[in-house]
């Protein structure tokens, strides 16, 4: 019990300090990973904050262009009031003040028609083209469209229309204005953040969108999942260009950032795969270990009682021919073969031991028999089994002898050296279940799979070695299983032995199979 329960303290400090180790690391990683986390949300929204401004100065220069719009067409009324009273003026009064206005208009293209539509005069056009009668009649067109007529009465019943074009300063900006609005889509498609962008009009209607697969984006429904993704993580950015109509800004994080906080979780997988692969080779080369020492143990130990129980025996051939009494030389030849169970037993262990079919109800009661004048007679034992007096299965008789003892031996420690001891065997189709129950002081929940490891015991003077043979045995060398099938504190124990029926080519068929 000592040495195990060492072994179980040292492996819970080492695992605690494991534990130490690794929390400090993610700890360490993940503050890491929030810094620079921080730092990319941080240039997120230095870029949503700037997409805001850029988005407040176009809807600015949208209010500045109607203003100017507004200007030119009241410019190209006062042109058309001046032209009506120079056509109208008396002859006595002074129209200079009017031609001045006529002649100041040097940017606003304009046309001046009669009342059938005939072309008077223009102003302002292209003067390479302003001959061409198509030209003037496209343009003419092109202004009716745009800004209608201004009705010049200059007579009673005789009207001239005037019909003008944005001018050409207005022109320019316009197209730096579209410039400017071409450059602000540009910049909320590729940000310096790299973040995934969706820009769409009011009715969720794609205008643009950068950093996302452009093949995926064509379809509606995945349109929608990555938007409503998209609103879940950030509020949209709300975007008015000054034409009435809202449109909005979805983003999600970065990519770098989506990496950053799956990042703690994969190193914790790696960490912990890498603990597994290293506590996995360990087991496997202390077991391989293990059991080098156990068949170089049990050759030594066959070898050395080979030779003195060699001569014992020659010794009793002397004792017979001396006249001593058969009572005690039966009883030391008993003994002897005893010795030679032992020996045969440590000689298997040590080799590949050989399975046959055999009766197994016939080991248990050679086996209770030997135990029986060697125990207590305050132990009652129960033999039964469920289906006939044969029952035969796969095994190496030796050792299954020496697998029963050691439980039975167990169980007669556990109820003290008096009470009842058990042994129920099940034959089935594929496999042979012995069940040895005892009625004694029972196995704590936490020491059932325990018992079977090599030093466990409850004894002063155990080495707990029994369990963890007869285990072996049952398990390695009859590919079986051993195991507490049930136990109460205070009401006992049961102890089920699983062995196969076949055998094929000196192993067990069903090698891994148990109930």
């Amino acid at each position: 019990m000592n040495i195990y329960s060492k072994k179980q303290r040292w492996k819970f400090v080492l695992a605690t300090i494991a534990a130490i180790i690794v929390f400090l690391s993610l700890w360490y990683t993940n503050i890491l990973v929030s810094q620079i986390a921080e730092e990319e949300k941080s240039k997120a929204k230095s870029w949503a904050e700037a997409i805001q401004r850029k988005a407040e100065l176009v809807n600015y220069t949208q209010e500045l262009f109607k203003i100017i719009s507004e200007e030119e067409r009241k410019r190209a009324e006062i042109w058309a009031e001046a032209n009506r009273r120079v056509v109208a003026a008396p002859i006595d009064e002074d129209p200079t003040f009017y031609t001045k206005i006529l002649f100041s208009n040097k940017t606003i293209p304009m046309i001046l028609t009669d009342e059938k539509g005939k072309i008077i005069t223009h102003a302002n056009l292209d003067p390479k083209r302003s001959k061409d009668s198509l030209y003037l009649r496209e343009q003419l067109q092109h202004m009716k469209d745009l800004n209608g007529a201004v009705k010049i009465q200059y007579y009673e019943n005789q009207n001239n229309y005037l019909f003008y074009d944005r001018s050409t300063i207005f022109s320019d900006l316009k197209k730096v204005l579209e410039e400017q609005i071409e450059s602000f889509n540009e910049d909320i498609i590729t940000n310096s953040a790299s973040a995934p962008v969706i820009y769409t009009n009011s009715d969720q209607e794609l205008i643009a969108f950068g950093n996302l697969d452009s093949a995926k984006v064509q379809d509606s429904t995945y349109l929608q999942g990555v938007i409503a993704e998209m609103k879940e993580t950030n509020s949209p950015l709300e975007v008015n260009l000054g034409d009435g109509e809202k449109r909005y800004i979805y983003y999600n994080d970065s990519p770098l950032l989506v990496k950053l906080k799956l990042y703690p979780f994969i190193q914790l997988g790696v960490i912990a795969l890498f603990l597994l692969i290293a506590y996995y080779l360990f087991s496997t080369a202390r077991n391989a270990e293990q059991n080098q020492v156990w068949v170089g143990m049990a050759k030594e130990t066959a070898h050395q009682l080979g030779t003195p129980l060699s001569s014992l025996l020659a010794w009793i051939e002397v004792l017979k021919g001396k006249n001593v009494d058969d009572k005690t030389i039966s009883e030391i030849s008993r003994d002897l073969g005893r010795l030679e169970t032992v020996t045969e037993r440590f000689s298997k262990i040590g080799a590949t031991p050989k399975l046959e079919q055999a009766d197994v109800n016939k080991v248990v009661k050679n086996t209770l028999i030997y135990l029986k004048s060697r125990l207590s007679k305050k132990v009652n034992f129960e033999h039964t089994t469920s289906n006939g007096d044969v029952v035969m299965a796969s095994i190496n008789v030796p050792l299954l002898e020496w697998v029963l003892e050691n439980i039975i031996k167990n169980a007669v420690d556990a109820i003290s050296g008096e009470g009842n001891i058990s042994i129920h065997i099940t034959d089935q189709s594929q496999f042979v279940y012995i069940d040895i129950t005892d009625d004694g002081k029972g196995i704590p929940k936490g020491a059932r799979k325990t018992v079977f490891q090599p030093g466990y015991t409850t004894k002063q003077r155990g080495w707990g070695l029994g369990l963890s043979l007869a285990k072996r045995i049952i398990e390695n060398y009859h590919s079986g299983k051993v195991f507490v099938k049930q136990s109460e504190m205070e009401e006992g124990t049961t102890f089920r032995i699983v062995l196969n029926k076949m055998v094929q080519n000196g192993r067990n068929i069903h090698s891994y199979s148990f109930l």
